[in-house]
């Protein structure tokens, strides 16, 4: 009986001996020449946002469609919530009394409660008061004339109408998931704890709010070259 010791063939040893490696910085080059054979979705980059451009997202007018347009993105933009999440509130989610927002998070299957910011506040209490209806999904689908109609919005449609408020203000391609990352890098930046900044955000794990912490600090601080 033969036993297979493991050992490589005189004919394949050579072969592989022959394969060379890439050397260098060639290495790196690798993937920028290969072919593109699919394409998905997701952006390779977020599309960021200016202070002067955030400003500008915020400033609707006081009609029904702009108190509906300035509530859709506050809830991104000053609480960072996911597409789905405010596809899913409902008109039981708001305590107007005490200013305070539930929010079901399927994601992570979690219920969390939240104080919105003073502007986003406003712009609940506003919509709430004049536009909302009296039970159920909380935003009303919108027609193309302004006009606010029945209740329940999808995800689909909510993407849709970020991207067209973007581009009124001369962004293209903006997303929910743009103004979520604006809310994260702004969070960051003023220093909130990472702890804070993941239970804020619905995270499970501290990997993605680390990301935002990091990028946020300054890359040259504390080198000292004297």
């Amino acid at each position: 009986m033969m036993i297979n010791t493991g050992a490589i063939p005189a004919g394949e040893l050579a072969l592989i001996r022959g394969i060379s490696g890439y050397r260098g910085g060639e290495a790196e080059h690798v993937n920028e020449r290969r072919r593109v054979t699919r394409t998905g979705a997701k952006k390779a980059e977020p599309v960021r946002l200016t202070k002067e451009q955030a400003a500008a997202l915020r400033a609707q007018p006081d009609t029904p469609q702009g108190r509906w347009d300035a509530l859709l993105i506050l809830l991104f933009l000053d609480l960072g919530r996911r597409c789905g999440e405010v596809a899913g509130l409902t008109v039981e989610n708001v305590n107007p009394a005490e200013g305070l927002l539930t929010v079901y998070r399927p994601k992570v299957n979690k219920t969390q409660t939240h104080a919105p910011t003073n502007g986003l506040l406003r712009a609940l209490l506003a919509y709430m008061t004049n536009d909302a209806p009296a039970t159920g999904p909380l935003l009303r689908a919108s027609s193309k004339s302004g006009q606010l109609a029945g209740a329940g919005l999808s995800e689909r449609a909510i993407t849709g109408r970020v991207r067209e408020l973007g581009e009124r203000i001369g962004v293209k391609g903006l997303s929910a998931h743009d103004l979520r990352h604006c809310w994260a890098t702004r969070a960051a930046r003023n220093g909130t704890p990472l702890g804070r900044l993941q239970d804020a955000g619905g995270w499970n794990s501290p990997a993605m709010p680390m990301r935002y912490v990091e990028s946020a600090k300054i890359a040259n601080e504390g080198v000292r070259l004297d």
